[in-house]
């Protein structure tokens, strides 16, 4: 028995949902022959990124990595290059250990034991509900953001959605109803529903929705209050300037963050914190010309970057940094999402008229 999510209600959700899914859906590459390789690639790349933005990469990825010994074995740099503009660059590198792991531990074949598979590193309890039951049809649930809010308003529920007991007690409690022979279809109709017809912001289309008949929150007007989310803590704002620095030969500037910390590993553009003068500036990169050119903001989970742009061009090159082609910029060089303001201004403009490629 469910606490806060009535057994009648849940029980309700597989005979509405599943008929409403099979004609309302949307066609998405990875719902296509959904092997659990497939879906989990998916379900990696949907964290924290909208479906329209992931198709490309998508496709990219699986065109050049399209199962799991390619992926186990792929350099790292290529790697993170085809992840670049995905942002939160941990979830590829998490990806190949897993894939090396599935090679040393499965010989190569994807597990189909829940446990096996939560042990794979990035893999969480929703991601693992997510494989085992849309690529395995097994009666496991993969209960994130969306099935909370979609639940919540079903059941009329003020209980916080960020709460772990809150997501283990719904978790459990759908597992109850899973219907046997279209796990797969009843996992993705409740994600579709939160996705397209449930939305998190505005307001939820409750007259297009399969369960506006026996919706608590909707019959009582209450959608614009639940789902209940605890206070979030403003994100800290940090400042920087960040400099695109080409030399005299057409090479751009660049440097690889430390192994550990924020966007570890991938390259950045020369940069410091705090706004200094343009005197400042043109002594630390030993400028000739210098312009500002705009500003950038990129929001992390837990702080904020607000960037000053500058465009740079030097004779005399500062040690300390990595000088790349213009090409290798677009084609090798892995720039993680906050840096994007400053590639773009790299690739698509010299930084000053009459310069070289």
């Amino acid at each position: 028995m469910s606490e806060h999510f009535p057994d009648q209600l849940l029980a309700q959700l597989p005979g509405l949902l599943v008929p409403w899914f099979l004609r309302a859906k949307r066609d998405l590459e990875w719902r296509n022959d959904p092997t659990p390789y497939r879906v989990w690639i998916s379900e990696i790349m949907l964290q924290q990124t909208r479906v329209e933005a992931v198709k490309p990469y998508y496709d990219r990825f699986l065109a050049e990595l399209p199962d799991v010994a390619s992926l186990a074995a792929v350099d790292e740099t290529r790697l993170l290059k085809l992840w670049e503009g995905l942002g939160y660059y941990r979830r590829a590198r998490n990806l190949q250990a897993a894939a090396k792991k599935i090679m040393q531990d499965h010989g190569g074949v994807f597990p189909s034991d829940y446990e096996a598979v939560r042990a794979l590193p990035g893999i969480g309890d929703y991601t693992a509900g997510a494989i085992l039951s849309i690529a395995f049809g097994k009666p496991f649930p993969a209960v994130d953001g969306n099935v909370l809010r979609v639940v919540s308003r079903l059941a009329a529920s003020r209980e916080d959605i960020d709460s772990p007991k809150i997501r283990r007690e719904l978790t459990d409690a759908l597992a109850a109803v899973y219907p046997a022979g279209q796990c797969s279809e009843f996992t993705q109709s409740l994600m579709e529903l939160g996705a397209t017809i449930c939305l998190p912001n505005g307001a939820p289309l409750c007259l297009a929705c399969p369960l506006a008949g026996i919706c608590l929150a909707s019959r009582n007007g209450l959608t614009d209050e639940i789902p209940v989310r605890k206070s979030k803590t403003a994100r800290p704002v940090k400042e920087f300037t960040v400099v695109v620095l080409r030399d005299a030969s057409g090479r751009y500037a660049v440097r690889r963050r430390p192994e550990t910390g924020l966007l570890a590993g991938l390259y950045e553009f020369p940069n410091l914190e705090g706004h200094p003068d343009e005197t400042a500036l043109k002594t630390a990169f030993h400028a000739v010309k210098i312009k500002r050119s705009g500003t950038a903001r990129h929001v992390f989970t837990h702080v904020e970057w607000d960037m000053t742009l500058y465009r740079v061009e030097t004779d005399d090159p500062p040690a300390g940094f990595e000088w790349v082609p213009r090409d290798a910029l677009r084609s090798e060089t892995a720039i993680p999402s906050a840096f994007k303001a400053a590639l773009k201004l790299a690739l698509d403009s010299d930084p000053f008229p009459g310069g070289k490629p």
